[in-house]
């Protein structure tokens, strides 16, 4: 029996200041590109990226070449990485990336690369997306207070009950 609490095919737009994105999720059918079963297409105005998890391709619009590129495995480097049960070495030299640049900016108090604000972020959209598909409507995000303006109802379903005896942290309390 599935837990899933969303659509298995779902379409948002995410209008920002001087930028729309259109975000689909498909679970079920044919790709758009068989080449990129699980990726992303961006359209820029330089030219198209499309992402997938094992590799890119950057097509520019009128000049350059395009770009292609796969993802690193780092076995010789890291043997361990072939044994690991869990580890999808397809992202185990970005993972590493990453760690580097976390530890780094601990040192030099530096912002990372992807820190928690991306993270953030990119969660809140997922969720508004999802909240947005199961009242019937338009959200708009105010992100200084960190609600959904002028909608009441659909804020109530930004966050979930907690287990007794566990109570919801405030703002105003933490």
């Amino acid at each position: 029996k599935s837990k899933a609490n969303i659509s298995d095919t779902q379409t948002a737009t995410f209008e920002h200041n001087d930028m729309s994105v259109v975000w689909q999720h498909r679970t079920w059918g044919r790709p758009a590109d068989d080449k990129y079963p699980w990726g992303a297409t961006i359209y820029g105005d330089k030219g198209t990226l499309k992402l997938g998890v094992h590799t890119y391709d950057f097509t520019p619009f009128r000049r350059g070449a395009s770009i292609h590129g796969d993802a690193v495995y780092e076995n010789d480097k890291y043997p361990e990485d072939e044994h690991e049960k869990k580890l999808e070495q397809h992202v185990a030299a970005a993972i590493r990336g990453h760690w580097r640049n976390f530890l780094a900016c601990t040192e030099d108090r530096g912002k990372p690369v992807a820190d928690i604000e991306q993270g953030y972020i990119s969660s809140t959209s997922c969720i508004l997306a999802n909240i947005a598909m199961k009242v019937g409507r338009t959200l708009t995000w105010d992100p200084v207070k960190g609600r959904i303006a002028n909608d009441d109802a659909a804020n109530k379903l930004l966050r979930r009950p907690y287990r007794k005896p566990w109570i919801h942290p405030e703002p105003d309390t933490v």
